[in-house]
């Protein structure tokens, strides 16, 4: 009877508690034309036609941007993925951070699934979508979005009836039912390891006289977890590991503003003393993200000097050092300068690395392979103007760098110690990497150095004072004896 009860549980057969919030009354997916692919009303006070409306005001309408619409009493809330929208409805005063979790955790199971979600896809596999959605959200309310989970029990290929899959279901049932959703008990490798991967974007705009206007991290702690049985895992941070905002302030303390933690984690060790403690799931998860702005250490620093000469020319010095410990390196270095839109051709001058001059995308790109710590490398070059009859003045946009840093982290954090218990007592091997990285958000403004030639200057003399030398007065300029 157990093992029936927690079946019917499991299919929705029986009430469960629901979670605080307002329920999900309606789940749609529709394409790029507003037609509707899929959809599931779970409520009797909502008909299929209110697809009709968002399609009409949301879809057929460009000038729409929010992605939380309210039309009458109903909420539409949309994700654009692809070609498609994503889109729940509720006709409460639903918590909108909710929804728009499911929405995208949906998405990601979907990816899981079949690698990507678009039209074709979508239409290839309206069957699994649907099983999907009846076992990720019960009545409005979502209850189980564990890809692992939903992958024992929701598969893509047909399974032969047998003594063994009928004790596989139970076991599958006791895992969704159970305090440990997101793991089975039975799991087996004759390798055990555990690899944690510390992976972070640093994001910089850099004003052209050098000062620090923004910069951020966005980290996350990636894990890969093959282990037998069922491990307890503990890893701790640093620890000067500041998260409350009144214990800020200490100058050698690593500051998060925010940090978010798979389900599996013990929060209240997390909160006494720093202390990751968990079940892993099985495989590849994201096992917490954060977000740091103070103490932020740059792990490249750019100087360039623009100079505009007269209308002709434009040149460039631009030197890059790498600021971190000289036993690290930095890979896969792209500077992209650019050049004023009627740049005809440029020649650059590096010290490592090769530099081109990519005439549609009007820039210059420097690509330096390694740049080893406490290196400094320099670009000099000339960009060819042609004459123009309106010349405008050069926006100057700022200079992009990416670049790739291995065991270095832009705001410091560290793991001190990663630990595996099991009742097995087996021995496993542990891996921790670094790696911070920049992917289009490392900015550094120019400001331009405007040099003039004599004649350049007398020509512009000439057409704000005339070629005597008198003002628009009348007023001369020339010195009489």
């Amino acid at each position: 009877m157990e093992v029936l009860d927690r079946l019917r549980v499991a299919r929705g057969l029986v009430a469960r508690p629901r979670p605080a919030g307002s329920p999900t009354t309606a789940f749609f997916i529709f394409n790029q034309k507003g037609e509707v692919l899929i959809s599931r009303l779970y409520r009797t006070d909502l008909k299929r036609s209110i697809a009709d409306v968002f399609r009409i005001h949301v879809v057929s309408n460009i000038d729409v941007r929010a992605p939380i619409i309210t039309m009458g009493s109903a909420s539409f809330f949309h994700v654009r993925v692809n070609n498609l929208y994503v889109m729940a409805v509720t006709k409460n005063n639903a918590n909108a951070a909710l929804v728009f979790e499911f929405c995208y955790r949906f998405i990601s199971i979907a990816k899981s699934y079949f690698g990507k979600i678009d039209e074709e896809s979508v239409k290839s596999n309206f069957v699994l979508i649907y099983e999907l959605i009846d076992e990720i959200i019960d009545f409005g309310y979502p209850q189980n979005s564990e890809t692992d989970t939903l992958k024992t029990y929701i598969t893509t290929e047909s399974i032969r009836a047998s003594p063994a899959a009928v004790e596989e279901s139970s076991k599958i049932t006791s895992q969704a039912t159970g305090a440990i959703s997101w793991r089975r008990p039975d799991v087996k490798y004759k390798k055990n390891e555990a690899f944690v991967d510390v992976v972070e974007t640093v994001n910089l705009i850099m004003s052209a006289k050098g000062s620090v206007l923004r910069a951020d991290v966005d980290g996350h702690i990636l894990m890969r977890a093959y282990l037998t049985g069922t491990p307890e895992c503990k890893f701790g941070l640093n620890d000067k590991l500041v998260i409350d905002q009144s214990e800020r302030g200490m100058s050698d303390a690593v500051e998060l503003d925010d940090c978010q933690f798979h389900q599996c984690v013990r929060l209240n060790e997390f909160d006494s003393d720093r202390t990751i403690s968990f079940i892993p799931p099985d495989g590849e998860f994201e096992l917490m993200k954060y977000r740091s702005t103070s103490n932020v250490n740059l792990p490249i620093k750019v100087i360039p000097t623009i100079t505009e000469v007269g209308t002709s020319q434009v040149t460039y010095i631009v030197s890059i050092r790498a600021t971190f410990n000289s036993k690290l390196s930095a890979t896969n270095v792209v500077l992209r300068i650019p050049t004023p839109l009627n740049t005809t051709t440029a020649e650059c001058k590096v010290q490592n690395g090769k530099a081109k001059y990519m005439p549609a995308e009007n820039v210059i790109v420097w690509k330096i392979p390694r740049m080893q710590g406490g290196q400094e490398c320099t670009l000099s070059g000339t960009a060819q103007l042609t004459a123009t009859t309106h010349r405008q003045a050069w926006a100057r946009p700022p200079i992009d760098v990416d670049f790739q840093v291995l065991m270095f982290t832009a705001s410091g954090l560290l793991v001190r110690f990663l630990k595996v218990f099991e009742k097995g007592n087996y021995h496993s091997i542990k891996w921790v990497r670094y790696l911070t990285k920049a992917n289009g958000g490392y900015q550094i403004r120019t400001i331009s150095n405007v040099w003039m030639s004599f004649r350049s200057c007398l020509v512009m003399c000439r057409a704000i004072f005339g070629r005597k030398g008198r003002t628009t007065s009348g007023a001369s300029l020339i010195p009489r004896n």
